[in-house]
């Protein structure tokens, strides 16, 4: 698909510079989540950075699993993970995984090996974390460091024929204990681990480390700018001794940028899964997941999601981005997509009196407020209505103009009634409301009578669709949840979701599918839900309310 951001950033300079100065001829980006959980919004801003690189200097870019870690890793995100690419509008010209480089990968840490630059060590895990040193003081040598390239050669091979235990060996790369970048303190780069490979089945027992496998991976694709996240700026100089060390023939160069954060939310995957496994959520497709399946499942499109990455931009420093951000672009792209009508979330009966009984009529409204070329739809009205209960109050407080006793209000599209009878139940709660009408005053009639201060939507009883509306907050309360100290499952927000059942237009929900968008009158921007809709009730996630008060560059 077409790149739809042209401004430039300091990645683009780079890629330019080295497409000027003919360091490439063309350039190879790639997208290599690890799939042991489901993509989110941060993913989506470095899907769309690297494919939208690919697509705006005519180059190539692949989608790599980096499925290095079998214990954690599932066949499942893989699928998701292909999904959630395709959905948000980009495609990639190579599928790899980092699997498929494990041959290639044993053979370069063998050349470590006879390097004098790798040695098997036999210390455990806590020994290794201990004997690391900290950012003041320098780490210790391993007792087994200096074991001989034929001991190292032998024990290695020994590794990966199955003769050791989980955790009872690693392969450590021989760099410096005593440097002050702590992942130049002799890393592992590989350990033992007898589990199944979703790819590579049961062949190995040993699998490489994240930081060893990834630069060899960018390295054999020819992967020319290989873009990452803050977090590893302190680990490229490792990477790019392992591509200098193993003598991997193409040299790719490792850029940083600032990963996205947004208020409200957690994006570490570790948490996500934790939100899922603990219950607290319904899936990783929870629409108040930050997931992309759950972005798509609430509603939002592809097309807001690819326009607030653009807006963000890419930056050296990390910021937290306003999440009303993201609701302002699906509003935006929505409005004038999304076909209005009218739903009735908290449903009261209204009896119009002294409207014909058993009639029933059509009246005509429009699709799109703000778009007369999308035409209208005819609704039908009758005796029996349901209004939203908000829209009726049997003692008004000032400045309230909508229904209670007396009052007289129109209802959209319709006509002007007015509210003479409260019905109540034997605990004093209002059920029913009964009103007049005055046939004079039908909408596109060309009355000007009198004029009303409120017009107010509705539904028809007796056709009315019955539909679940699901409202949403934050998931998270805390602006911040990773600051202070606090532990993010004491943040969640116990009014996350509202579940309401009321009523919709039957015209324009007829035919309504999964995913389908609806911009419901004065209640938002709503999508029929792919998880619990049935044939016998259409289940609403609300995407966006109408209105906020975020703008972009407040």
């Amino acid at each position: 698909m077409s790149n739809e951001n042209n401004s430039s950033n300091f990645i683009k300079n780079i890629i330019i510079n080295d497409l000027d100065t003919g360091k490439h001829d063309s350039i190879i980006t790639r997208f290599p989540p690890e799939p042991n959980g489901y993509l989110h919004i941060g993913h989506a801003k470095s899907i769309c950075l690297n494919f939208g690189l690919a697509d705006e200097f005519k180059g190539k870019v692949n989608l790599r699993f980096d499925d290095t870690n079998p214990i954690k890793e599932d066949v499942e995100y893989v699928n998701s993970i292909k999904e959630d690419v395709k959905w948000l509008g980009f495609d990639w010209n190579n599928l790899y995984f980092a699997s498929d480089y494990f041959d290639e990968m044993y053979k370069r840490a063998l050349v470590l090996i006879k390097k004098g630059k790798a040695y098997v060590c036999d210390l455990t895990q806590d020994e290794i974390r201990e004997y690391r040193g900290t950012l003041t003081e320098p780490g210790k040598e391993s007792p087994y460091r200096n074991r001989s390239v034929e001991e190292n050669l032998d024990l290695f091979e020994r590794m990966k024929n199955g003769e050791f235990k989980d955790g009872e060996k690693v392969l450590r790369a021989k760099i410096d204990m005593s440097s002050p970048n702590i992942n130049f303190r002799d890393p592992i780069i590989y350990r033992i681990a007898h589990s199944h490979h979703h790819n590579t089945g049961d062949k190995w027992c040993i699998y490489p480390m994240y930081a060893f496998a990834h630069p060899l991976e960018d390295a054999i694709e020819g992967i020319t700018h290989s873009i990452c996240t803050l977090e590893f700026a302190d680990q490229r100089p490792l990477y790019d001794w392992f591509v200098r060390e193993c003598e991997m023939e193409s040299v790719p160069r490792q850029i940083e940028f600032a990963r996205l954060n947004l208020t409200n939310t957690v994006m570490s995957k570790r948490k996500l899964k934790q939100l899922v496994d603990e219950g607290v959520t319904d899936g990783w497709d929870d629409p108040r997941m930050p997931t992309i399946s759950g972005l798509r499942r609430r509603g939002y499109t592809p097309e807001a999601i690819r326009n607030f990455c653009r807006e963000i931009g890419v930056a050296k420093a990390d910021s937290t981005v306003d999440s009303q951000m993201l609701d302002f672009f699906v509003r935006e792209d929505l409005q004038p997509k999304a076909p209005l009508a009218m739903g009735v979330l908290k449903p009261l009966k209204l009896v119009i009196t002294n409207y014909p009984e058993g009639q029933t009529e059509m009246l005509e409204i429009e699709n799109n407020a703000k778009d007369e070329t999308k035409g209208t739809r005819l609704v039908p009205f009758g005796r029996e209505l349901y209004i939203e209960q908000d829209d009726f109050m049997e003692e008004p407080v000032k400045k309230y103009f909508r229904l209670f006793p007396g009052n007289e209000v129109r209802l959209k599209g319709a006509y002007f009634v007015k509210c003479n009878e409260v019905i109540k139940d034997e605990n004093g709660n209002v059920v029913e409301i009964h009103c007049t009408y005055d046939p004079e005053t039908k909408s596109g009639s060309g009355f000007t009578g009198r004029k009303v201060k409120a017009t107010i939507h509705w539904v028809e009883a007796n056709s009315a669709k019955p539909c679940e509306f699901r409202l949403y907050e934050p998931l998270i309360l805390d602006d911040a949840p990773e600051n202070e100290g606090k532990h993010f499952l004491e943040q969640i927000n116990p009014n996350s979701i509202e579940i309401l059942q009321g009523f919709g237009e039957p015209t324009q929900l007829e035919n309504a599918k999964t995913l389908d968008k609806f911009q419901f009158v004065r209640n938002g921007f709503f999508s029929v839900d792919n998880k619990y809709t049935t044939d016998e009730k259409l289940v609403f996630n609300r995407v966006v309310p109408l209105k906020s008060s975020f703008k972009p560059g407040k």
